[in-house]
């Protein structure tokens, strides 16, 4: 299975607003087979190297960076953490401090070197996960499984989880209720089947409290809209899998929810793009760099599409958000785009980091704004 770590929104706050004299960001590519983990880390050796003569070329104190050093090689030893992993790894390191994520989705070869983070791959990952639970529930059974983008479908034990409707209700059954008349088992089985809805909401939040990871239902009516109503996690998707579970494999249920997750993104991004072209009109929607630097220093931003592939050295002004260009990319400088993404992010904005040819106009940035600017 993938062992993936998707960021949370504080951490991604948290890891915009660190500044440091060193900010390593690393992202390569790995693999699930441990026995095929060999290369990645000798690329993660190749790339810890490209970092440190960049640091060592514009003077950091030694002692950190030997510190920064040791960190890095100790990551790249460890066997333990090479044992469990995805398709790629985001390493961001501080002479202080290292963070690990791994991730579902392949990335390119990367490193960044800068006083802050590059975050735009993690920002694809959350965006767009690849990675997703499925509720199958039905009269019969209930069971939680997870979802990966190419690898088999895992059950996941949910302390709690009612067996059926019936064992929640404490009956045989929770049809033919004998309450006399057609309409008082229907409004009979309606309570049993919301309370055994509620019982399975109740088991589900204590596996899902934190997550974003999106959650897809398969069900079928009565039950599948009565466990909407009562549900509480807030990543239930709209649309799922109409279909009882009670027949179908765990991985039909997989190969269908990968369907589904993948019509909700690129439902996103047609609706993001959609919007950006009615905003135009109202003088709320640029893809002019300059323009949205400026919108993102000023907390104009509303929602931010990013080209994830695109990188600009350079640096934006903190008081106006007025960019000055690099010649090349160095410790001196940062990713522009990042940045603009980092800022609307900590100002509230949505940004989805995507491929170029989902970019509006083929930009490398797109904002459609709270106000004009």
């Amino acid at each position: 299975m993938l062992h993936v770590d998707i960021p949370t929104r504080p951490e991604i706050r948290a890891l915009i607003e660190t500044r440091a004299d060193a900010c390593v960001s690393i992202y390569l590519s790995t693999t699930p087979q441990t026995e095929h983990v060999t290369g990645s880390r000798i690329a993660l050796g190749n790339l810890t190297r490209t970092a440190l003569e960049q640091l060592e070329a514009v003077g950091l104190d030694k002692r950190r960076h030997a510190a920064l050093q040791a960190e890095l090689d100790a990551l790249r030893e460890d066997d333990d953490v090479w044992r469990l992993q995805a398709r790629s790894l985001a390493v961001l390191a501080t002479p202080d401090r290292l963070r690990t994520f791994r991730l579902a989705t392949e990335f390119a070869e990367t490193v960044q070197v800068s006083d802050r983070f590059h975050l735009k791959p993690l920002l694809r990952a959350m965006a767009f996960p690849q990675h997703a639970f499925l509720l199958a529930l039905s009269e019969n059974d209930a069971r939680l499984v997870e979802v990966f983008a190419d690898q088999p479908p895992v059950q996941v034990r949910v302390p709690g989880l009612p067996d059926s409707a019936a064992d929640s209700a404490g009956r045989a059954s929770v049809n033919n209720l004998t309450q006399g008349t057609r309409q008082a088992n229907a409004e009979g089985q309606k309570k049993l089947l919301l309370k055994y809805a509620r019982k399975v909401d109740a088991a589900l939040r204590p596996v899902l409290a934190g997550r974003e990871t999106p959650l897809i239902l398969a069900a079928t009516e009565p039950l599948g809209p009565i466990f909407r109503s009562v549900n509480s996690y807030p990543a239930l998707l709209d649309e799922g899998v109409s279909a009882s579970p009670d027949r179908i494999s765990d991985s039909d249920l997989a190969a269908a929810a990968r369907t589904e997750l993948d019509g909700h993104y690129a439902a996103e991004v047609a609706t993001a793009t959609a919007l950006y072209k009615e905003r135009i009109g109202q003088h709320r929607a640029t893809t002019d760099l300059r323009s949205v630097a400026r919108a993102a220093t000023f907390g104009a931003i509303d929602l931010l599409l990013v080209d994830i592939d695109e990188v600009m050295a350079g640096t934006v002004d903190e008081t106006d958000g007025s960019i000055t260009h690099a010649t090349a990319p160095g410790a001196d400088s940062y990713d522009v785009i990042d940045e603009i993404a980092g800022r609307a992010i900590l100002s509230g904005a949505k940004v989805l980091a995507v491929r170029r040819a989902d970019m509006p106009e083929a930009a490398a940035v797109a904002a459609i704004l709270r106000y004009p600017v």
